[in-house]
């Protein structure tokens, strides 16, 4: 499969309880993100982080699938 370029958006709307996994999950992944951004939005009560990937479709499926399964955490993915 050839690998290609996106962008996976992040949003973790309870930090205490899902930050750390979050945290575990793009570790693991890490060898498809090439950079990675995060803000915490301390006012709306959320953190969103981007990140930058280059991988197969396979390989985005099962990082947002993965980050997607924890309660307080919303994942959309861009590739081009």
């Amino acid at each position: 499969m050839d690998k290609r370029m996106g962008v996976v958006s992040v949003i973790v709307g309870n930090r205490q309880q899902d930050a750390g996994m979050v945290n575990d999950i793009i570790s693991r992944h890490g060898e498809l993100v090439l950079a990675r951004m995060g803000v915490p939005c301390r006012d709306r009560g959320v953190s969103v982080i981007a990140l930058i990937i280059e991988a197969t479709t396979n390989e985005v499926g099962s990082l947002t699938g993965q980050l997607g399964s924890l309660p307080s955490v919303r994942v959309k993915s861009s590739l081009v």
